[in-house]
């Protein structure tokens, strides 16, 4: 079985206008939620192989966040320009090409493409809001037929759901 998080970066400020899009930090909101969902994630047994992240500092920020609340080592982090102001066929290139050992896979980055693509793979989910997390479970032992058959389990997961 494979499982793939999809995790949108945390709120992030927006009041700095000379930052560069890929510079902006989190703001107190998303410094908050990112660890709130990491410790919801390790309550629900979540241990990625793997954790791949935008390089933008809000998404590597919620990455290194949700990480330490789930006991996975920081600097284990791999960057993936890949995440970044991408769309949802690159997204997939992405999945499609992780090394079948790893079963648990994370990736972080933005939004519209997350939402596209948990929408793709699971119709109901129709939005993420800012760190919300989507867990889909296959029945498969490649990563290449994510997209291609259905998940067996999808939850998805935000800070303001009680």
């Amino acid at each position: 079985m494979k499982t793939l998080y999809l995790v949108r970066h945390a709120k992030s400020g927006k009041d700095d206008l000379s930052l560069a899009d890929r510079d902006r930090p989190l703001d107190d909101r998303g410094h908050r939620e990112a660890p709130k969902m990491g410790k919801r994630l390790a309550k629900r047994d979540a241990k990625p192989d793997l954790i791949l992240s935008s390089p933008a500092l809000r998404a590597l920020a919620t990455a290194e966040l949700i990480a330490e609340a789930l006991d996975y080592r920081t600097k284990d982090i791999e960057v993936d320009d890949r995440l970044y102001a991408s769309d949802v066929n690159t997204l997939l290139g992405v999945i499609h090409k992780l090394g079948d050992k790893q079963d648990r896979v994370m990736l972080v980055g933005h939004n519209p493409e997350f939402s596209e693509l948990a929408h793709q793979l699971a119709s109901e989910i129709t939005d993420m809001p800012t760190c919300a997390v989507a867990e889909f479970g296959f029945g498969s032992k490649s990563w290449s037929d994510v997209g291609k058959v259905k998940p067996e389990t999808v939850t998805l997961d935000h800070p303001k759901k009680s």
